[in-house]
């Protein structure tokens, strides 16, 4: 009996010891919905090869923000880069690029499979100048198309939204008008349409709602098959969101911090409404009684999401990977991330 027992405790101490020497690390984020399809595939394969787990929240690249600021999560969610002032506000961070996308501007018009959109006609749509679908501006860029003779029904985001950054940006480049009357941010104030939150909710308005057009993260007009038209670049050509599209647009300098805009690039073959999209981590991990198993499965998890096998994983849910310059400045932007002053990748 003796030796029963002794052989049952040995084995729960090697049970015990195992379980010590692969403890799971939670990570918690929030924020964009933008990158949602992709995060979900690829924070799953993360677990299965890490034994980590990441929690994360689609609140809105505002709400990411918010929360990172408060420290009560390990990183945001944001198609936004904060800004110069943003910057000032909060402890040093570190932007990590994750996968680049494209903004599209989806519609529902019975009979119409192929919509051609010019960035100052979008700009018009939005703030209400243009109001009919059959407007002499959207027939002459859409010959032999037949427009209804139907009132446009705009759709815009409730939530502070870095689609709505990326959106604005864009307008604020390709149109005087919007520039001095909206310009550019996470919060506009959109003149007339139709409210909905999120990603998913401003598709799932625009597909319920005849004669409707909104702006959408590409993968979510894919994923409900709703129809986006092809938009002018800067060379004049017309331009669907492909992968290629999408990485044509960043194939200009990038600064060191990877903060930059690429909506409205003039490379040629580039899609006009692209964007990276970013996770935001603190510089010096040591915060809100954070542990230095989570500062470094923090950096694991963003290591991961840079490895091929991640950007791979992009292409095959409608993004575009990452071009291998802003990966290679990612990785030294993380060699500078520290824990009580140390830094974490040696």
């Amino acid at each position: 009996m003796k030796k029963i027992f002794k052989s049952v405790m040995m084995s729960f101490i090697m049970v015990s010891l195992v379980a010590c020497g692969s403890e799971t690390v939670e990570l918690s984020g929030a924020g964009a919905t933008f990158p949602l399809p992709f995060y979900n595939v690829v924070f799953e394969q993360y677990a299965s090869k890490s034994d980590n787990q990441v929690a994360y929240g689609g609140i809105g690249s505002g709400g990411g923000i918010r929360n990172l600021r408060d420290k009560i999560v390990d990183f945001a969610g944001s198609d936004a880069f904060l800004s110069d002032k943003e910057m000032a506000e909060m402890a040093p961070v570190v932007h990590v690029p994750t996968c680049m996308g494209a903004v599209v501007v989806a519609y529902n018009l019975d009979g119409v499979k192929d919509l051609k959109l010019s960035g100052d006609v979008i700009a018009d749509i939005f703030a209400g100048r243009i109001k009919m679908w059959n407007d002499e501006r959207l027939a002459a860029l859409n010959p032999g198309v037949k427009l209804p003779s139907e009132t446009i029904i705009p759709v815009y985001r409730s939530d502070g939204s870095g689609t709505t950054f990326v959106f604005t940006d864009y307008l604020t480049k390709v149109s005087p008008m919007w520039a001095s009357e909206y310009g550019a941010g996470k919060s506009v104030n959109f003149p007339l349409g139709q409210a909905a939150k999120g990603n998913p909710g401003v598709a799932g308005v625009i597909k319920q709602t005849k004669n409707s057009i909104g702006y959408v993260g590409s993968e979510y007009a894919f994923a409900q098959k709703i129809p986006y038209a092809s938009v002018e670049n800067q060379r004049g050509e017309f331009v669907q969101p492909t992968s290629a599209a999408i990485s044509a647009a960043a194939s200009g300098e990038i600064p060191a911090d990877t903060r930059c805009s690429i909506t409205n690039s003039d490379a040629a073959g580039a899609y006009p409404i692209s964007t990276f999209t970013w996770m935001i981590i603190y510089k010096e991990q040591n915060y809100s009684d954070r542990t230095k198993e989570q500062a470094e499965a923090t950096l694991d998890l963003l290591k991961y999401i840079l490895s091929d096998e991640a950007q791979n994983i992009a292409s095959e849910v409608h993004y575009a990977p990452l071009p291998a310059k802003v990966k290679e400045i990612s990785m030294k932007n993380l060699k500078s991330v520290t824990y009580d002053g140390v830094s974490i990748l040696q």
